[in-house]
Protein backbone atom coordinates (compact mmCIF):
# COMPACT_ATOMS: atom_id res chain seq x y z
CA UNK A 1 0.00 0.00 0.00
CA UNK A 2 1.21 3.69 -0.68
CA UNK A 3 0.39 6.86 -0.23
CA UNK A 4 1.88 9.95 -2.08
CA UNK A 5 1.00 13.78 -2.56
CA UNK A 6 1.83 15.74 -5.84
CA UNK A 7 2.82 19.98 -5.44
CA UNK A 8 3.68 21.87 -8.37
CA UNK A 9 5.41 24.92 -7.94
CA UNK A 10 6.65 27.42 -10.91
CA UNK A 11 8.21 30.35 -10.28
CA UNK A 12 6.76 33.64 -12.29
CA UNK A 13 9.75 33.52 -14.37
CA UNK A 14 9.98 29.80 -15.21
CA UNK A 15 13.17 29.34 -14.27
CA UNK A 16 12.41 26.50 -11.77
CA UNK A 17 9.71 24.61 -11.95
CA UNK A 18 9.73 22.04 -9.59
CA UNK A 19 7.31 19.58 -8.18
CA UNK A 20 7.79 17.43 -4.64
CA UNK A 21 6.34 14.59 -3.62
CA UNK A 22 6.06 13.47 -0.20
CA UNK A 23 4.51 10.08 0.37
CA UNK A 24 4.31 6.98 2.68
CA UNK A 25 5.07 3.54 1.19
CA UNK A 26 3.94 0.26 3.06
CA UNK A 27 5.58 -2.60 0.68
CA UNK A 28 7.74 -4.94 1.47
CA UNK A 29 10.35 -1.51 2.06
CA UNK A 30 8.17 0.00 4.43
CA UNK A 31 9.45 3.88 4.65
CA UNK A 32 7.98 7.35 3.60
CA UNK A 33 9.95 9.69 1.24
CA UNK A 34 10.15 13.18 -0.50
CA UNK A 35 11.23 13.19 -3.56
CA UNK A 36 12.22 16.28 -5.50
CA UNK A 37 12.08 16.98 -8.94
CA UNK A 38 13.81 20.09 -11.02
CA UNK A 39 12.22 20.00 -14.35
CA UNK A 40 14.28 22.19 -15.87
CA UNK A 41 17.65 20.35 -15.16
CA UNK A 42 15.50 17.22 -15.45
CA UNK A 43 17.03 15.25 -12.59
CA UNK A 44 15.58 14.07 -9.38
CA UNK A 45 16.73 13.32 -5.83
CA UNK A 46 14.59 10.65 -3.58
CA UNK A 47 14.66 11.59 -0.03
CA UNK A 48 14.13 8.50 2.30
CA UNK A 49 12.93 8.43 6.06
CA UNK A 50 12.15 5.80 8.43
CA UNK A 51 8.52 4.49 8.34
CA UNK A 52 7.99 6.73 11.74
CA UNK A 53 9.06 9.83 10.74
CA UNK A 54 5.96 10.16 8.78
CA UNK A 55 2.44 11.65 10.60
CA UNK A 56 -0.79 12.74 10.00
CA UNK A 57 -3.09 14.53 11.42
CA UNK A 58 -6.23 12.72 12.22
CA UNK A 59 -9.12 15.00 11.16
CA UNK A 60 -7.51 17.62 8.50
CA UNK A 61 -4.94 17.68 5.75
CA UNK A 62 -1.48 18.16 7.44
CA UNK A 63 1.72 15.13 6.72
CA UNK A 64 4.63 16.04 8.18
CA UNK A 65 8.10 13.88 7.36
CA UNK A 66 10.81 14.64 10.08
CA UNK A 67 10.83 18.70 9.88
CA UNK A 68 9.07 18.75 6.51
CA UNK A 69 5.73 19.86 6.45
CA UNK A 70 2.48 19.67 4.10
CA UNK A 71 -0.87 21.22 3.72
CA UNK A 72 -3.04 23.34 1.58
CA UNK A 73 -1.85 26.30 3.68
CA UNK A 74 1.82 25.59 2.63
CA UNK A 75 4.81 23.39 2.45
CA UNK A 76 7.51 23.84 4.88
CA UNK A 77 11.07 21.71 3.23
CA UNK A 78 14.29 20.84 5.16
CA UNK A 79 15.77 18.17 3.05
CA UNK A 80 19.55 17.76 3.61
CA UNK A 81 21.06 14.19 2.61
CA UNK A 82 24.20 12.70 2.35
CA UNK A 83 26.76 13.25 -0.65
CA UNK A 84 26.91 16.85 -3.36
CA UNK A 85 23.87 15.21 -5.46
CA UNK A 86 21.56 17.45 -7.00
CA UNK A 87 18.30 18.17 -4.97
CA UNK A 88 20.26 17.11 -2.11
CA UNK A 89 19.91 20.61 0.11
CA UNK A 90 16.34 22.22 -0.10
CA UNK A 91 15.16 24.40 2.04
CA UNK A 92 12.21 26.84 2.49
CA UNK A 93 8.57 27.38 2.68
CA UNK A 94 6.20 28.07 -0.47
CA UNK A 95 2.64 29.10 0.87
CA UNK A 96 -0.46 28.64 -1.33
CA UNK A 97 -3.52 30.64 -2.54
CA UNK A 98 -6.97 28.28 -1.54
CA UNK A 99 -7.17 25.64 -3.78
CA UNK A 100 -9.71 24.96 -6.55
CA UNK A 101 -10.30 21.08 -6.14
CA UNK A 102 -11.99 18.91 -8.19
CA UNK A 103 -15.58 19.00 -7.41
CA UNK A 104 -16.97 16.56 -4.28
CA UNK A 105 -20.64 15.36 -3.79
CA UNK A 106 -21.94 12.54 -1.61
CA UNK A 107 -22.43 10.38 -5.22
CA UNK A 108 -19.05 11.80 -7.02
CA UNK A 109 -16.32 11.95 -4.05
CA UNK A 110 -13.76 13.96 -6.20
CA UNK A 111 -11.83 12.54 -9.49
CA UNK A 112 -13.00 8.77 -9.36
CA UNK A 113 -16.66 9.53 -9.02
CA UNK A 114 -18.42 6.52 -8.12
CA UNK A 115 -15.14 4.18 -8.35
CA UNK A 116 -13.83 5.27 -5.34
CA UNK A 117 -16.70 3.50 -3.63
CA UNK A 118 -14.89 0.01 -5.37
CA UNK A 119 -12.88 -1.02 -2.45
CA UNK A 120 -10.65 -3.01 -4.88
CA UNK A 121 -9.14 -0.58 -7.05
CA UNK A 122 -5.35 -0.97 -7.77
CA UNK A 123 -5.07 2.87 -7.71
CA UNK A 124 -7.14 5.99 -6.80
CA UNK A 125 -6.61 9.36 -7.63
CA UNK A 126 -7.42 13.04 -6.12
CA UNK A 127 -6.81 16.55 -7.60
CA UNK A 128 -6.63 18.72 -4.79
CA UNK A 129 -6.07 21.75 -6.57
CA UNK A 130 -6.41 22.61 -10.21
CA UNK A 131 -4.82 26.52 -10.15
CA UNK A 132 -3.87 28.67 -6.92
CA UNK A 133 -1.19 31.54 -6.06
CA UNK A 134 2.40 31.13 -4.37
CA UNK A 135 4.35 32.80 -2.32
CA UNK A 136 7.39 31.72 -0.45
CA UNK A 137 11.15 31.16 -2.01
CA UNK A 138 12.89 27.65 -1.80
CA UNK A 139 16.98 27.64 -1.33
CA UNK A 140 17.96 24.57 -3.30
CA UNK A 141 21.70 23.57 -3.42
CA UNK A 142 22.73 26.80 -2.55
CA UNK A 143 20.57 28.65 -5.46
CA UNK A 144 17.19 30.97 -4.27
CA UNK A 145 14.29 30.64 -5.82
CA UNK A 146 11.39 33.14 -5.23
CA UNK A 147 7.81 32.11 -5.93
CA UNK A 148 5.94 35.29 -5.33
CA UNK A 149 3.76 35.76 -8.02
CA UNK A 150 3.70 31.96 -9.35
CA UNK A 151 1.42 28.76 -9.92
CA UNK A 152 0.91 25.82 -8.02
CA UNK A 153 -1.08 22.46 -8.69
CA UNK A 154 -1.71 19.24 -6.20
CA UNK A 155 -2.97 16.41 -6.81
CA UNK A 156 -2.12 12.54 -4.72
CA UNK A 157 -2.61 8.92 -5.34
CA UNK A 158 -3.39 6.10 -2.89
CA UNK A 159 -3.90 2.64 -2.84
CA UNK A 160 -1.99 -0.95 -4.00
CA UNK A 161 0.54 0.05 -7.11
CA UNK A 162 0.62 2.56 -10.32
CA UNK A 163 -1.06 1.11 -13.26
CA UNK A 164 1.04 -1.18 -15.86
CA UNK A 165 0.39 1.83 -18.84
CA UNK A 166 -0.58 4.86 -18.62
CA UNK A 167 -0.48 8.58 -19.63
CA UNK A 168 -0.52 11.94 -17.82
CA UNK A 169 -0.76 15.44 -18.64
CA UNK A 170 -0.81 18.42 -16.69
CA UNK A 171 -0.84 22.47 -17.16
CA UNK A 172 -2.11 25.47 -15.80
CA UNK A 173 0.32 28.18 -17.77
CA UNK A 174 -2.44 29.46 -20.38
CA UNK A 175 -0.92 32.99 -20.21
CA UNK A 176 -3.98 33.46 -17.35
CA UNK A 177 -4.59 32.57 -14.01
CA UNK A 178 -7.49 29.96 -13.62
CA UNK A 179 -7.11 28.18 -16.50
CA UNK A 180 -5.72 24.54 -16.03
CA UNK A 181 -5.79 20.98 -18.09
CA UNK A 182 -5.03 17.59 -16.60
CA UNK A 183 -6.00 14.51 -18.34
CA UNK A 184 -4.77 10.67 -17.79
CA UNK A 185 -5.59 7.32 -19.68
CA UNK A 186 -5.01 4.26 -17.94
CA UNK A 187 -5.06 0.60 -17.83
CA UNK A 188 -7.50 -0.52 -14.94
CA UNK A 189 -7.67 -4.18 -13.37
CA UNK A 190 -11.07 -4.96 -12.76
CA UNK A 191 -12.98 -8.17 -11.50
CA UNK A 192 -12.46 -10.14 -15.06
CA UNK A 193 -9.52 -8.36 -16.25
CA UNK A 194 -8.92 -4.60 -17.57
CA UNK A 195 -10.37 -1.88 -19.57
CA UNK A 196 -9.51 1.18 -20.18
CA UNK A 197 -10.14 4.10 -18.06
CA UNK A 198 -10.26 8.00 -18.83
CA UNK A 199 -10.08 10.96 -16.94
CA UNK A 200 -9.84 14.64 -17.97
CA UNK A 201 -10.62 17.91 -15.97
CA UNK A 202 -10.33 21.61 -18.19
CA UNK A 203 -10.86 24.46 -15.88
CA UNK A 204 -12.13 27.69 -17.50
CA UNK A 205 -13.20 30.78 -15.84
CA UNK A 206 -14.68 28.59 -12.97
CA UNK A 207 -16.10 26.35 -14.59
CA UNK A 208 -14.71 22.81 -14.90
CA UNK A 209 -15.61 20.57 -17.78
CA UNK A 210 -15.11 16.80 -16.80
CA UNK A 211 -14.59 14.13 -19.40
CA UNK A 212 -14.68 10.93 -17.53
CA UNK A 213 -15.16 7.08 -18.13
CA UNK A 214 -18.46 7.27 -15.55
CA UNK A 215 -20.23 11.00 -16.95
CA UNK A 216 -21.10 9.48 -20.36
CA UNK A 217 -17.55 10.66 -21.79
CA UNK A 218 -15.64 8.70 -24.96
CA UNK A 219 -12.52 8.87 -26.47
CA UNK A 220 -12.66 9.94 -30.07
CA UNK A 221 -8.90 9.30 -30.68
CA UNK A 222 -5.60 8.68 -28.93
CA UNK A 223 -2.35 8.51 -30.41
CA UNK A 224 1.38 8.27 -28.23
CA UNK A 225 4.38 8.49 -30.15
CA UNK A 226 8.07 8.29 -28.04
CA UNK A 227 7.39 12.32 -27.87
CA UNK A 228 4.05 13.28 -28.84
CA UNK A 229 0.47 12.88 -27.01
CA UNK A 230 -2.79 13.40 -29.04
CA UNK A 231 -6.14 12.97 -27.34
CA UNK A 232 -9.59 13.75 -28.69
CA UNK A 233 -12.12 12.78 -25.45
CA UNK A 234 -15.56 14.49 -25.47
CA UNK A 235 -18.87 14.27 -23.06
CA UNK A 236 -22.17 15.40 -23.68
CA UNK A 237 -21.50 19.31 -23.92
CA UNK A 238 -18.27 19.84 -25.18
CA UNK A 239 -15.29 18.31 -27.02
CA UNK A 240 -11.48 18.48 -25.83
CA UNK A 241 -8.22 18.35 -28.12
CA UNK A 242 -5.18 17.70 -26.06
CA UNK A 243 -1.92 17.47 -28.48
CA UNK A 244 1.22 17.49 -25.78
CA UNK A 245 5.08 17.50 -27.45
CA UNK A 246 7.91 16.06 -24.79
CA UNK A 247 10.24 18.03 -23.27
CA UNK A 248 13.55 16.25 -20.91
CA UNK A 249 13.01 14.55 -18.06
CA UNK A 250 13.92 12.71 -15.10
CA UNK A 251 13.07 9.52 -13.56
CA UNK A 252 11.00 9.10 -10.28
CA UNK A 253 10.46 6.54 -8.09
CA UNK A 254 6.65 4.84 -8.05
CA UNK A 255 5.44 1.59 -6.19
CA UNK A 256 5.06 -1.83 -8.34
CA UNK A 257 4.93 -5.18 -7.14
CA UNK A 258 5.25 -4.13 -3.68
CA UNK A 259 8.77 -2.46 -4.26
CA UNK A 260 9.68 1.15 -5.05
CA UNK A 261 11.00 1.22 -8.49
CA UNK A 262 12.69 3.76 -10.46
CA UNK A 263 10.60 3.41 -13.65
CA UNK A 264 8.48 7.00 -14.19
CA UNK A 265 10.09 8.87 -16.64
CA UNK A 266 8.03 12.99 -16.27
CA UNK A 267 8.98 16.20 -17.82
CA UNK A 268 7.98 19.34 -16.41
CA UNK A 269 8.95 21.26 -19.80
CA UNK A 270 6.53 20.09 -22.43
CA UNK A 271 4.12 22.36 -24.23
CA UNK A 272 -0.02 21.00 -24.48
CA UNK A 273 -2.06 22.86 -26.75
CA UNK A 274 -5.78 22.72 -25.90
CA UNK A 275 -9.25 23.46 -28.26
CA UNK A 276 -12.40 23.39 -26.43
CA UNK A 277 -15.73 23.46 -28.59
CA UNK A 278 -19.13 22.77 -27.59
CA UNK A 279 -20.26 19.82 -29.13
CA UNK A 280 -23.54 20.82 -31.05
CA UNK A 281 -23.07 23.97 -32.39
CA UNK A 282 -19.31 23.94 -33.21
CA UNK A 283 -18.29 27.51 -31.47
CA UNK A 284 -14.65 27.34 -30.30
CA UNK A 285 -14.64 28.13 -26.27
CA UNK A 286 -10.95 28.32 -25.76
CA UNK A 287 -7.81 27.66 -27.63
CA UNK A 288 -4.46 28.34 -26.55
CA UNK A 289 -0.75 26.66 -25.36
CA UNK A 290 0.11 25.71 -21.99
CA UNK A 291 3.24 25.94 -20.64
CA UNK A 292 5.47 24.38 -18.03
CA UNK A 293 3.87 21.25 -18.78
CA UNK A 294 3.97 17.97 -16.96
CA UNK A 295 4.16 14.58 -19.38
CA UNK A 296 4.23 11.23 -18.46
CA UNK A 297 4.17 8.07 -20.97
CA UNK A 298 4.89 5.03 -18.72
CA UNK A 299 4.38 0.94 -19.51
CA UNK A 300 3.61 -0.67 -22.59
CA UNK A 301 1.40 2.48 -24.26
CA UNK A 302 -0.61 -0.04 -27.07
CA UNK A 303 -2.25 -1.45 -24.61
CA UNK A 304 -4.53 2.08 -23.95
CA UNK A 305 -4.06 3.22 -27.80
CA UNK A 306 -5.79 0.13 -29.28
CA UNK A 307 -8.85 -0.24 -26.44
Amino acid sequence: MFEGWYYKIVDPAGERPMAMIPGVFLGEDRHAFIQVLDGHAAVSHYHRFDLEAFTVAPERFDVRIGPNRFSPASMHLDLEAVGDAPLSRVRGEVCFDPWVPWPVTLTRPGAMGPYAFAPFMQCYHGILGLDHGLQGQLEVDGAQTVYDGGRGYVEKDWGKGFPEAYTWVQSNHFGRPGVCVTASVATIPWLTGAFRGFLAGFLLDGTLHQFTTYNGSAIDSLDITDTHLHLVIHNPTHRLVIEAEKGGGALLHAPYDQVMLERVAETMTSTVSVRLKETASGALRFEGVGRHACLELVGPLAKIVGE
